[in-house]
């Protein structure tokens, strides 16, 4: 192990802090992702689809209006 000289304590526990907190991070985020999936398939099986899953296209946009010219006086 390298010397870290009189600062190790405080070196070592920042490096814990951080791996705790990004262990952390990514446990939070692979729950959200199971938890998303478990409703995205609830939702599925009581027939709600996405609207992503259409299988029309989007309807297209009439084009904006120009905007009236003012009269010179």
């Amino acid at each position: 192990m390298p010397d870290l000289g009189p600062h190790a304590a405080f070196i070592i526990a920042a490096y814990a802090a951080t791996f705790v907190a990004i262990a952390a991070l990514a446990f939070f985020i692979v729950e959200d992702d199971r938890r998303q999936r478990r409703v995205l398939r609830e939702l599925e099986a009581r027939g709600v689809r996405r609207r992503s899953a259409a299988a029309s296209p989007e309807p297209k946009r009439k084009p904006a209006a120009k905007p009236a010219r003012k009269a010179r006086s």
